[in-house]
């Protein structure tokens, strides 16, 4: 099998990090090979985030280039424009439609880009935008769009729902599990 790449990407604080470690999970139990690559800016003050998971046979590396990826998952529109060098030709984008301000449209020195989905598809890219954190709240807690994207991104995989309530019942603390299941429904359905 020849590695697949994916990178997760978001602001900090959006729980980038969990779902990386969930999807790493479900790999390692189906029998992959899986490297997982954090890198973490500003995250803890908002800053970008981005993962790399790479999976196959034999995984020597756990970086992935530009034009290697096969999904970028984001957990915020801007953050998806900004990796789309990292796509491949034939790869796929799924973000959550939100926005959240960075610095510099913060203080008022730039704006936030009109139209980021409308750009994308201009320059052909497939991409799935869906507004995930109305579905994380449905479920329980804003806090649940980590999830709600797992659930969306979890139909790319033949893995079946079972073995993706194990995962998150083994990731999760307890008091959470039932609304993180909810919002993962709720993403695999939208």
């Amino acid at each position: 099998m020849a590695t697949k790449n994916i990178m997760i990407v978001g602001v900090g604080g959006q729980g980038t990090l969990l779902a990386s470690k969930l999807l790493g999970k479900m790999l390692i139990t189906k029998g992959y090979d899986v490297k997982v690559s954090e890198v973490h800016g500003m995250s803890q003050r908002g800053g970008n985030v981005v993962t790399y998971v790479r999976y196959g046979e034999h995984v020597y590396s756990p970086i992935i280039d530009k034009g290697e990826a096969d999904i970028i998952l984001s957990f915020e529109l801007l953050e998806a424009a900004r990796w789309t060098q990292y796509l491949k030709k034939d790869g796929i984008i799924i973000t959550n439609s939100q926005q959240i301000n960075p610095m510099p449209v913060i203080t008022g020195a730039m704006e936030y880009p009109e139209d980021l989905v409308g750009k994308m598809k201009a320059k052909g890219i497939n991409i799935d935008a869906f507004d995930a954190l109305s579905l994380a709240e449905e479920a329980g807690s804003s806090k649940a769009v980590n999830l709600v994207l797992m659930g969306k991104i979890s139909k790319s995989f033949d893995f079946t729902e079972e073995a993706w309530m194990e995962a998150i019942e083994q990731s999760v603390p307890e008091k959470f599990i039932e609304m993180n299941k909810k919002a993962f429904h709720l993403g695999r359905n939208a």
